[in-house]
């Protein structure tokens, strides 16, 4: 049998089917009980965040020689669509562990490696990234946060916002001021534990209840030179191409599954409710609605699909991870309003999903780059102006061999 079989033939083989429904089946039976819950504490879920990371998905880039499932991007995009689906905060959290694993997978030594990735890979251990701060928001350069040497060991002060994971992380990489200027940014893995890191309180938002974006406070907190990632001066570097591989292509698959949920959950509604003796999916406006809804997600999806298979081929694709993080972001945001106008009064209410779907959504427009910021970067694409892609330099770390790594049974996970 071809193994290019189904609606996403050409992108996904039998084996990512298979961890589409394992993950699928996981987050119904899982996590979609604890929605409501989440929904009303608006606490930090660490129990599910926890089970999540045992199933070995935090390590799905991560090579079989440090223990993880060595499947790539694509997969990684599955199982974070397929999470989002049902909880856009799980699905959140596992993006933001797996956006931590770039900086060791991209700037760290072998040492380095070996002592992290293993326990990442078996969910023992969740790193985040640690860059944005208030007074800088997205301009990373604009830091102020520093880390001065002392020794065999640095002394990191400042602070740092919007970390995804902050209070379920268990290492955190901070990039902070070492000197002047783009090049005087180093980063570190710094233990949650460590002293003079110090967790701010937990102050929910307007949705992605369950998940920790937080602050991280750091004073004369003492870190070994050995946890310097790539050396000083490699601080941008790490951000930058964290952002663009890692943050670009997971944010974009959160959206894609709240998008996912918005059409099913939409269609469901509009077949079910009848109006003037009919379907309300028969009424004429409202099945405008839904075919654009539809053709909406068609579109989102290509996109996504189409950019992370191109990045585990090591192909130049920095543009198409931009684009597909625009594409998925703003049209899961314009189908979260046809979504409201077709559930209309029925869908302000918390008892249904599409307001909390609405709400998630907002969330991911944000980080790794805003719409403007994307399409700024799209037009230096197209006027010749952009610098060699990052999908380029760093191609033989983010390669994936797909038919030889995704045909297994390494797919297989107990929970």
């Amino acid at each position: 049998m071809d193994e290019r079989t189904g609606p996403d033939g050409y992108f996904l083989t039998l084996a990512h089917h298979r961890l589409r429904e394992q993950v699928r089946h996981f987050a119904e039976s899982r996590i979609g009980p604890h929605v409501a819950e989440m929904e009303c504490s608006r606490q930090v879920e660490q129990d599910l965040a926890r089970l999540i990371a045992r199933q070995g998905w935090i390590g799905v880039t991560v090579g079989r020689r440090y223990g993880g499932l060595g499947l790539g991007h694509l997969a990684k995009t599955l199982i974070v669509e397929e999470l989002s689906r049902v909880s856009g905060a799980m699905g959140a959290m596992a993006q933001a562990s797996q956006l931590g694993v770039a900086k060791i997978l991209h700037f760290g030594s072998g040492e380095q490696k070996r002592r992290w990735l293993p326990g990442i890979a078996e969910g023992a251990c969740l790193p985040t990234i640690a860059v944005t701060e208030p007074d800088s928001g997205g301009h990373v350069a604009g830091m102020a946060a520093t880390a001065v040497r002392d020794g065999d060991s640095y002394l990191l002060n400042g602070r740092k916002v919007f970390v995804g994971n902050s209070h379920v992380g268990d290492v955190h990489g901070v990039v902070v001021r070492t000197g002047p200027g783009s090049r005087g940014m180093s980063a570190f893995l710094v233990e949650a534990d460590r002293p003079g890191c110090v967790l701010g309180e937990h102050r929910p938002a307007m949705g992605l209840h369950g998940f920790s974006f937080g602050e991280l406070v750091f004073r004369d907190c003492r870190v070994p030179a050995a946890n310097l990632l790539g050396g000083e001066g490699s601080g941008l570097q790490v951000a930058y191409s964290s952002s663009v591989l890692y943050g670009r292509p997971n944010l974009t698959a959160v959206a894609l599954g709240i998008h996912r949920a918005l059409v099913e959950e939409t269609m469901a509604f509009a077949a079910r409710q009848t109006r003037y003796g009919a379907a309300l999916s028969e009424v004429g406006a409202v099945r405008q609605k839904l075919g654009e809804m539809q053709s909406r997600l068609m579109t989102a999806k290509l996109a996504a699909y189409h950019a992370v298979h191109l990045l585990d081929r090591g192909l130049a694709c920095d543009a198409e991870l931009m684009n597909a993080k625009l594409i998925n972001v703003e049209l899961a945001l314009d189908s979260a309003r046809s979504a409201m106008e077709v559930h209309a009064a029925c869908g302000l209410s918390a008892d249904r999903p599409v307001e909390r779907y609405l709400r998630d959504a907002f969330h991911i427009f944000a980080p790794a780059g805003t719409s403007e910021v994307q399409r700024l970067r799209l037009a230096e694409e197209g006027l010749g102006e952009s610098r060699t892609p990052w999908s380029v330099r760093l191609g033989d770390r983010v390669r994936c061999d797909v038919r030889s790594s995704v045909g297994g049974e390494r797919l297989v996970t107990a929970f």
